[in-house]
């Protein structure tokens, strides 16, 4: 015979494992919808960790060492993602104005395209939940996600906290 109250035990312990893999589907959701956008609009070879790099890059560029500050990675690392975007045509090195030994990375045409476009995928992917949820419960949804996450603030390191 079946313990219902041993079952209903492990569906409810359940629910506590299951709310960052829901979150986690629920952004992997996006981030495939983004990608499959991208690679229709010129953006083929684009990963989800590339648009957190060109965003650490940032409009003024930066130098490599800086990128790896902000993505809280080893400035190894940051060098071989700068390389392969690169290599991709998303960032180009120059010689930085205000200090002739430094190379700045910057964003080139491409680059800019990338985050463009990924800035408008992400409206109209915004707008497909709000059709699907209603406008009133994906707004509550993003307030109640902006009081739980710590600050209140995005950081650029999530690639690097992914892959440890």
């Amino acid at each position: 015979m079946v313990d219902e109250k041993k079952v209903n035990q492990v569906v409810e312990a359940r629910n506590g494992f299951e709310l960052p893999l829901l979150l986690f589907a629920g952004f992997r959701s996006i981030i495939d919808a983004l990608h499959r956008d991208l690679a229709g609009h010129g953006h083929p070879e684009t990963r989800p960790a590339y648009g957190f790099a060109l965003q650490a890059v940032g409009p003024d560029g930066a130098a490599i060492s800086e990128i790896g500050r902000r993505l809280g990675v080893s400035k190894q690392a940051a060098g071989k993602t700068v390389d392969k975007l690169e290599t991709l045509g998303y960032v180009e090195r120059a010689p930085d104005p205000g200090d002739g030994r430094r190379t700045l990375i910057r964003l080139t045409p491409h680059g800019v395209d990338l985050l463009t476009r990924s800035a408008e995928g992400f409206d109209r992917l915004r707008a497909e939940w709000a059709r699907t949820l209603g406008e009133d419960r994906l707004n509550a949804l993003e307030r109640d996600l902006r009081t739980m996450a710590p600050g209140g603030a995005f950081r650029l390191d999530a690639a690097g906290w992914f892959t440890g």
